[in-house]
């Protein structure tokens, strides 16, 4: 055991808070707005024998912006013990509750806390570290009403591993029923599959039409104008491949149909739903050219 983790052993058992007192009694404007956040229709929460949902175990005891009088320095201490180690970052894991009795409008919620673990030095992805949790039991007119359990992680951001130079895009899945597409991308064109038997555009490629069940088609190329239906920023988790934080977008292309792919030429934060885009193809490597969508800033 190392001399660090002999001093933050040494916290375990310490109390956080004794006879903290919640600064609101159990009230239905409360429980109403918690409800209605939760989208929690449940008529036990509502009427003149309400009770509150038993989540709200914790939102009694909140201190809000003003924090509480009665909390002591303990977790100040430990953090900044922490802190000086190395382990500057938190990140809350998880919570545990236990719940042993109805809370209702007019208890006067009283708790008291305590730093119930710290944990052996772990490796995340987050970074290494140490979980602390703390224990709070809380109580209603002096009975026992619940247990929460708090567990946060307090690491050394773990530093980027620099990407391979060897590291490449993944191949894409070229089969029979989608060949075409891939040669069409070769040759720099966008192929979108027409039925032949209705007439309905689809992307991607499929081996029969999903309105007719036609097997019979022909191609028709996209012209390369776009509009941005939807899209996500990749910030996590990280890819050898790949440089994140990037957007991702759902275009939807002049012909109606939509597909997904990067979208390029413009910060990934200046990206919009409604920005038009246009074509481009990209060689990402000596063998492999994909068709990405360049947008640019100020577009709608």
């Amino acid at each position: 055991m190392t001399d660090l983790y002999e001093r933050l052993k040494a916290y375990e058992g310490r109390a956080a808070t004794t006879s903290g007192v919640g600064k609101d009694l159990v009230n239905e404007p409360m429980i109403r707005h918690w409800c209605e956040a939760m989208g929690d229709t449940n008529p036990a929460y509502s009427g003149p024998d309400a009770i509150a949902p038993p989540t709200m175990l914790q939102a009694w005891t909140m201190g809000g912006l003003s924090g509480h009088t009665d909390r002591s320095a303990v977790h100040d201490e430990l953090f900044g013990l922490l802190d000086e180690a190395g382990y500057t970052s938190v990140v809350a894991t998880d919570c545990e509750q236990e719940y042993l009795r109805p809370l209702r409008p007019g208890d006067r919620i009283t708790f008291d806390a305590v730093i119930e673990s710290v944990s052996e030095l772990k490796t995340t992805k987050l970074g290494a570290g140490h979980f602390v949790t703390t224990r709070m039991d809380v109580r209603a007119d002096g009975e026992p009403a619940g247990t929460h359990r708090f567990r946060i992680l307090k690491y050394a951001p773990a530093r980027p591993k620099p990407k391979a130079a060897t590291a490449r895009r993944p191949r894409p899945v070229i089969n029979r029923d989608n060949a075409g597409f891939w040669e069409g991308v070769a040759a720099h064109k966008l192929l979108i599959q027409r039925c032949g038997g209705c007439g309905t555009l689809r992307l991607p490629w499929l081996p029969g039409c999903g309105a007719c069940g036609s097997a019979q088609w022909d191609t028709v190329e996209a012209c390369g104008a776009g509009t941005v239906y939807s899209y996500v920023v990749m910030h996590h988790p990280p890819f050898p491949a790949f440089d994140p934080p990037y957007a991702v977008g759902l275009i939807e292309l002049a012909e109606g149909v939509r597909m997904v792919s990067n979208v390029v030429g413009v910060p990934y934060d200046k990206v919009r739903i409604g920005m038009p885009v246009r074509l481009e193809f990209l060689r990402v490597d000596e063998e492999l050219e994909l068709p990405v969508f360049s947008g640019a800033q100020g577009g709608a």
